[in-house]
């Protein structure tokens, strides 16, 4: 929220500086973004009054002005701004003048008619992005007098980041409160009197959503002059809150938003039929908003209606068929409170945010919206004039929560502080916070303001005497606790040293988001349905993912979009899954590749990559574990992976991740280029590893043999090295799969394998009776459980 420094000392004004103010919000937990000067740095502006206008000889949209800056003489000055006229009172940049971007005014001729100054516009004096004429000021502006001093200029805009459970600052109330209650100062809001009803006319209200709406006020104004000009000082007011002016009307309503933080809305009456309808919105609706932006209203979305059509999206914006224009001169003023559920989302469903829906999602106060309809009536009639009727008001007090009785003590708070506060601080902390106090024993029961939403335990409140204590006036103590410095287990799974190894071997570590859109993850695991998310940020961010695989393909389709042809990317992070009524986080490590195999170069031809590639880096990644054997890959099908290039990762046994080849369709659908690899393995079932060991090492030489098998095509290489290691293990050191043929001379539906055997004793030197009788032994086991047969 912005606001000027100025007009927040209006109502509290502690003795410290600006930098002082703003440290002391960011401390209570009011984080101050910025603090700006509320104009760019010119100087040499004064108050001028145009005294008489003449037409330029020479030029047709030139006119020679003489304006009156309480000097000896006036001053004659051309000006081309089509709404000078006479009797006007307007900034005037006089010679020798400095203006935004170090423009000096120097004396001049224009078109051989000399100029002594300058007549400014907004633009010009930086105080607007763009301006269609000079700037008017009223008639009582003192002439002669500094500009920069008749506007306030020497201020400074404050951009507070509140977080959301602080609603009740995004109003200056709200902050002002806080200021009074760190500085102990007192607090003095401007007088808001009740305005009494000049006229009996009513507006009939039916609110049948009262769970939604548990308080609407209305009130008419009748008879106001809506082309009457917003007073400068709101103007600028509005302009330091970031709030463009748009009509008097429509300024009051935002004025008294920035101003008590309750969002307001003005429909022109001659449009509205009877009665005002707080409903829900039937089937089929639609409602142009402002901005002619047409929406098809939800059935859960809460309209002001009349009783032919919707008027307005409750809480967060107006239509446009009953908006105030030029020609209105009844109006009907509204002011409710909307409950934060009710509200929250609805305006990201329609793609808007507004800073009424900002304010009723975080919690508006619910008694604020008859003080707020009393100072908006007040500044109408002194602006546009009227004639106010009656206030109209439906309220179902049952359906407002009512702040609970909060039982604090003193010991806790002491306790959590780590600081001895007195009993009389804590009282007056929480009296100037205005909260209802009551001493009992040991402590107090304590009942927050209707506009504090966030307070409703006993540490809410520690909380609030801790950040108006201050946390600098709390000492730092060392821990006394006893410490257990807990050593990592020799044989755990180190994930950084997994993550170094798939960079050095070209893959770069990405961080996605864990919100996905409910089609990309029905695409990727339509068997698990993922987690919805109550507020979501987005409806493309609505579940939680269930694998890691979405946020590497809309990475990877982002990349290949922006001409990057060659993408090895991970990401280690939880996915989410639902068993039964709890919700399972689970560490995952996923990869992709795709493209070429090597980057571009000329001394290699670059071929695209393929399922062994990502296969070889995954294993080198497990072998970490230090029991590389121990892991099997297993052909198998997912729904989102080619049928033929996917298996199974089992680690003895178990079942801990998936690898291969995205689906075709699925390709087609992200509009991916070229295959695409991915694997995904579940960390918490590989963490624990094996410790390597020291095995002495044989000092005779080893000996290969070389055997071609002909197996069944569905044999895998992984059942045929089990098997040979089961017939020999302790001499059988090694098996090398070195060739892979299927074709002539091999019957259809088999394929052959060459295999190499390395063979070894640690005791002697193997003769060739032992090496024949270890490759008849394994040959033997090899056709026994395998139909395993010699190539011929």
């Amino acid at each position: 929220m912005k606001f000027s420094e100025a007009w927040l000392r209006e109502w509290a004004n502690p003795e410290v500086s600006t930098d002082e103010l703003s440290d002391q919000l960011s401390m209570a937990g009011l984080e101050v973004d910025s603090v700006e000067p509320a104009a760019p740095a010119f100087s040499g502006v004064v108050v001028g009054e145009v005294l008489s206008i003449e037409a330029h000889p020479d030029a047709q949209k030139l006119r020679i002005c003489s304006v009156n800056v309480a000097s000896d003489e006036p001053l004659q000055i051309i000006c081309g701004a089509a709404n000078v006229a006479q009797g006007m009172r307007v900034p005037t940049a006089v010679v020798g003048a400095r203006l935004p971007g170090d423009f000096k005014i120097k004396k001049a001729k224009l078109r051989g008619v000399q100029s002594l100054g300058m007549i400014c516009s907004a633009s010009e004096l930086g105080l607007a992005e763009s301006s269609d004429g000079i700037m008017p000021l009223p008639v009582d502006a003192p002439v002669g007098e500094d500009f920069r001093v008749f506007l306030g200029l020497e201020d400074h805009v404050i951009d507070v980041d509140l977080t959301p459970d602080r609603g009740d600052c995004l109003g200056l109330l709200g902050i002002a409160r806080d200021v009074g209650v760190i500085n102990r100062c007192s607090v003095t809001p401007p007088e808001m009197p009740a305005i009494a009803a000049s006229i009996e006319d009513r507006f009939d209200v039916d609110v049948s959503a009262s769970e939604a709406c548990p308080r609407y006020i209305c009130r008419i104004i009748k008879g106001i002059e809506s082309k009457s000009e917003t007073p400068l000082w709101m103007l600028e007011r509005l302009r330091r809150g970031g709030i463009r002016s748009l009509s008097p009307v429509v300024d009051v309503t935002n004025y008294v938003l920035l101003e008590l933080g309750q969002p307001m809305h003005a429909f022109d009456l001659n449009q509205l039929s009877a009665p005002i309808q707080v409903r829900l919105a039937n089937p089929g609706e639609k409602l142009t908003l402002l901005g002619a932006q047409e929406i098809e209203l939800k059935p859960d979305t809460l309209v002001i209606a009349d009783g032919s059509h919707p008027l307005a999206l409750a809480g967060i914006m107006g239509g446009e068929g009953s908006g105030v224009t030029d020609t209105t001169t009844d109006i009907l003023l509204e002011s409710a409170f909307f409950t934060p559920t009710a509200i929250a989302g609805k305006a990201r469903a329609y793609g808007l945010h507004t800073d009424s829906s900002h304010r009723f999602e975080r919690g508006v106060d619910p008694e604020l919206q008859t003080k707020a309809v009393e100072r908006a009536t007040a500044l109408l009639m002194e602006i546009v004039g009227g004639q106010p009727g009656p206030i109209v008001e439906v309220t179902s007090p049952d359906k407002i929560e009512a702040r609970p009785e909060i039982l604090l003590r003193l010991l806790r708070v002491n306790k959590i502080l780590g600081v001895d506060v007195s009993a009389e601080e804590i009282v007056d902390i929480l009296t100037r916070l205005e909260m209802q106090v009551e001493v009992v024993d040991g402590g107090w029961l304590v009942k927050a303001p209707s506009c504090r939403f966030d307070i409703s335990i006993e540490e809410d409140l520690i909380e609030e005497i801790g950040r108006i204590y201050g946390y600098a006036r709390i000492p730092t103590n060392r821990g006394m606790s006893g410490m257990d410095m807990r050593s990592k287990q020799e044989t755990a799974y180190d994930l950084n040293r997994a993550k170094h190894l798939l960079v050095a071997r070209g893959f770069q570590e990405v961080v996605t988001y864990t919100f996905i859109s409910p089609e990309l993850q029905k695409s990727v695991d339509p068997d698990l349905s993922g987690v919805k998310l109550a507020n979501p940020i987005s409806a493309d961010m609505s579940v939680m993912r269930t694998s890691l695989w979405p946020g590497l393909l809309q990475t990877a389709q982002y990349n290949q979009s922006r001409q990057q042809d060659r993408i090895r990317i991970f990401e280690s992070g939880l996915r989410f899954r639902r068993e039964g009524e709890k919700i399972a986080q689970d560490p995952m490590l996923a990869g992709l590749i795709t493209g070429k195999r090597i980057a571009e170069q000329w001394g290699a031809q670059a071929a695209p990559v393929d399922f062994f590639d990502l296969k070889a880096d995954l294993a080198a990644v497990l072998a970490l574990t230090g029991d590389a054997d121990g892991f099997i890959f297993k052909p198998a099908e997912h729904s989102a992976l080619h049928p033929g290039q996917t298996a199974t990762i089992e680690y003895h046994g178990q079942l801990v991740g998936w690898i291969g080849m995205l689906h075709p369709e699925l390709e087609k659908k992200l509009d991916l280029s070229g295959a695409t690899y991915l694997f995904e393995i579940l960390l918490e079932s590989v963490e624990k590893g094996l410790l390597p060991a020291f095995e002495p090492l044989s000092k005779f030489p080893s000996i290969r043999r070389d055997i071609a098998l002909v197996v069944d095509e569905s044999v895998t290489f992984e059942a045929v090295r089990a098997c040979v290691r089961k017939a020999a293990p302790e001499i059988v050191k090694d098996i090398r799969l070195f060739d892979v043929y299927t074709g002539d001379n091999i019957d259809s539906g088999r394929k052959s394998l060459a295999l190499g055997l390395i063979l070894q004793e640690k005791s002697h030197t193997l003769i060739d009776e032992e090496v024949e009788g270890v490759v008849d032994t394994v040959l033997k086991r090899l056709s026994k459980e395998l139909g395993a047969k010699l190539r011929e």
